[in-house]
């Protein structure tokens, strides 16, 4: 192989299209603008949305909802999910670490869907009330 020889693969490269250049260009004239009006011309042309003066859609339809900022650093995890991890105690850096909640969250709750059959002591992370009472029941406590 020599410096010389190399060259780019089949179909990663292709022409810039170069319009206005002439009648033998194929994009001539108009430069594939057609004729006359606003999108035929340099600078002017309408913003995102606009819809020629009619009221636009993202104004037409009602405000709806709200979503907190705050969600990203809220988690939850399962009782099934917990009956899957080999530790004993469970605080916010294993849950981190076994990829259970997202490395932004700061705020961990249990919720009761599925079973656990483990006692689990946990520390620094909170529980519904029925999750509380599975925990509990399993052997296991909250701090």
């Amino acid at each position: 192989m020599e410096l010389n020889g190399i060259k780019p693969a089949d179909g990663a490269k292709h022409y810039k299209r170069r319009v206005g250049r002439g009648i033998g260009s194929g994009l001539g004239k108009t430069a594939g603008r057609g004729h006359k009006g606003q999108k035929s011309r340099a600078g002017g042309y309408h913003k995102v949305g606009f819809e020629g003066g009619q009221m636009p859609m993202q104004r037409r339809l009602p405000k709806r909802g709200f979503k907190s900022a705050l969600l990203k650093f809220n988690a939850e995890v399962t009782l099934s999910a917990l009956n899957l991890l080999d530790v004993a105690e469970v605080n916010l850096v294993v849950l981190k670490q076994a990829g259970l909640v997202g490395e932004l969250a700061k705020v961990v709750k249990i919720i009761k869907t599925g079973e656990l059959t483990k006692a689990v002591k946990l520390t620094g992370i909170g529980a519904t009330a029925a999750a509380k009472v599975a925990i509990e029941a399993a052997g296991g406590s909250l701090a």
